[in-house]
C-alpha cells in the first residue's frame, strides 16, 4: 500500500471513530467499552463516574423481551437499559440505573415527546430497583401494576423514561423520600436520553405515584435549571406524598388498626434519621432497631409482613419519652410544597388510606399559594392503587398530558 492510500485510509477511520463518539453516541453504543452483563452493570468506578457531566452516560444496552419479562414494557419497539451520571445532594457524583422506552413507528416530525417518570415505594434494597424486576420479585406487584400505565403512554407515541432512583440498583443507600436525590435522579435521565437519542424532542413531562408522585413535583421544580435547553411542560403527580412531620406527630396515636402502615413509617423515620445524621437506632424501640438491617435488605412488601413490621402497631415505633426533634428539619423538607413554572396536575383517590387526602389537599393549597397553576382531580372510592389503574383516572390524566403535549 502506497504512503498516499495508507494515510487516506488512516483519515477515514479517524473520521468514522469520531463520528461513533459524536454527543448522542456513548462510549458503550461505539462499541469501545464492554458493557457489564447482570448486577456488574449497575457498578461503575469512581473515574468513569466522574468522566462526564450529570446527565450523560455511562453505558447503557438494550432489555430483549421474553415470555415472562418485567422490565420492557409490552408495547415497546425497544428498551434500554442505562447507566448514568448524576450528583447526590451534597453535590457527590454518582451512577443513577434507570430505563428508556421508544414506542413503535415512526417518530412525529421533531421526534417522539417523553414522559419521565418517577414510581412509588418499592422498598430500599437494590433486589426492588425496577429495572430489575422479574416475574414473581418482591416489588413485581407494584411494578408491573404502574408499568401498565407507561405502556398505555407508549401506544399514545409517547416515549418513557424510568429512573430507579439513587441507591436503587446501584451501590449506594437510597435516600427515601429525599427530594433533591429523587428529583435529580428523574431530570437527569431525561438528559441521558436525549444523549442516547438526539431524535428525541425537547418537549416532555415528568409523573409519578406516590413517593414518586412527591419525588415528580420536586423534580418539575429542578427540571429549568438542570436541563435549561429541555421544554418541561408540565407535571402529573397520583397521590403525592406529603406532610411527613405532621404524619409524624400523629404517629403515637395511631394503635392496631393502622398495622399496614408501620413498615412505611419506619422507612420514613429511617431516612429522616440518616439524613439528618442521627443514628435510628436511637430513636426506636430495641424491637423495632433489631429489624431495621431489613430495610436496605427487602423489599417495601416484604418489610410490611408479619415477620417484620407488619405485627406492630405505628405507636409502638418509637422509644417511651423519645421525640423526633433531632429528625423534624428532615422530615418538613420531605414536603413538596415547591415553585414549579410549569401547570400541575394531581390527581388523588378519596378512598385512599395510604396517602390520606386530607394531606393532598393541604398541599394542592399550599401549591396554589406558592402561585403554582395546579389542576386538582379527585375520584371518588379509587384507592392508592385504584387512582393508577382505574380507567376514568387513566383517561383524565392522558387527555391532560395530550393537552400538555400537543
Amino acid at each position: 500500500m502506497s504512503l498516499k492510500n495508507r494515510s487516506v485510509r488512516l483519515l477515514i477511520l479517524t473520521v468514522s471513530a469520531t463520528a461513533m463518539l459524536l454527543p448522542g453516541a456513548s462510549l458503550a453504543q461505539a462499541g469501545m467499552r464492554k458493557v457489564p452483563l447482570g448486577d456488574a452493570f449497575y457498578t461503575a468506578t469512581a473515574t468513569q463516574i466522574k468522566a462526564g457531566k450529570p446527565g450523560t452516560v455511562i453505558w447503557s444496552r438494550e432489555v430483549k423481551k421474553t415470555a415472562n419479562g418485567r422490565v420492557a414494557l409490552p408495547s415497546a419497539s425497544k428498551t434500554i437499559l442505562v447507566l448514568y451520571r448524576s450528583l447526590d445532594p451534597k453535590g457527590k457524583p454518582i451512577a443513577v440505573s434507570g430505563t428508556i422506552d421508544l414506542p413503535k413507528g415512526k417518530a412525529p416530525k421533531g421526534g417522539f415527546k417523553f414522559i419521565s417518570w418517577a414510581h412509588g415505594t418499592v422498598g430500599a434494597a437494590d433486589v426492588c430497583a425496577p429495572s430489575r424486576n422479574v416475574a414473581g420479585g418482591p416489588a413485581d406487584d407494584y411494578i408491573t401494576f404502574t408499568n401498565g400505565r407507561g405502556d398505555g403512554w407508549l401506544k399514545a407515541g409517547y416515549a418513557v423514561l424510568r429512573t430507579d432512583y439513587e441507591g436503587l440498583g446501584t451501590p449506594r443507600r437510597h435516600p427515601y423520600l429525599i427530594g433533591a436525590s429523587e428529583g435529580r435522579g428523574v431530570v437527569d435521565i431525561a438528559l441521558a436520553a436525549r444523549q442516547l437519542y438526539p431524535t428525541l424532542s425537547k418537549d416532555w413531562l415528568i409523573g409519578g405515584h406516590s413517593q414518586g408522585g412527591q419525588a415528580s413535583l420536586f423534580a418539575a421544580s429542578l427540571a429549568p435549571k438542570l436541563a435549561p435547553k429541555l421544554n418541561m411542560k408540565g407535571v402529573f403527580s397520583y397521590s403525592p406524598a406529603s406532610h411527613l412531620y405532621e404524619q409524624g406527630n400523629a404517629v403515637s396515636n395511631l394503635g392496631d388498626d393502622f398495622k399496614g402502615l408501620t413498615a412505611l413509617a419506619v422507612m420514613i423515620l429511617y431516612s429522616a434519621a440518616r439524613e439528618s445524621g442521627v443514628d435510628p437506632s436511637t430513636l426506636v424501640t430495641p424491637q423495632i432497631a433489631a429489624l431495621l438491617p431489613k430495610i436496605e435488605q427487602v423489599c417495601s412488601s416484604q418489610l410490611g409482613g408479619v415477620d417484620i413490621f407488619g405485627d406492630i402497631a405505628p405507636k409502638d415505633v418509637l422509644k417511651a419519652g423519645v421525640t423526633t426533634a433531632s429528625i423534624d428539619a428532615a422530615l418538613k423538607a420531605m414536603n413538596p410544597n415547591v415553585k414549579i413554572k410549569a401547570p400541575v396536575l394531581i390527581a388523588q383517590g378519596l378512598g385512599d388510606t395510604t396517602v390520606f387526602p386530607f394531606y393532598t389537599d393541604l398541599l394542592v393549597n399550599e401549591l396554589k399559594k406558592s402561585g403554582n397553576k395546579v389542576t386538582y382531580d379527585t375520584f371518588p372510592g379509587l384507592t392508592h392503587s385504584g387512582v393508577v389503574t382505574d380507567p376514568a383516572a387513566a383517561a383524565a390524566v392522558l387527555a391532560w398530558i395530550k393537552a400538555r403535549l400537543r
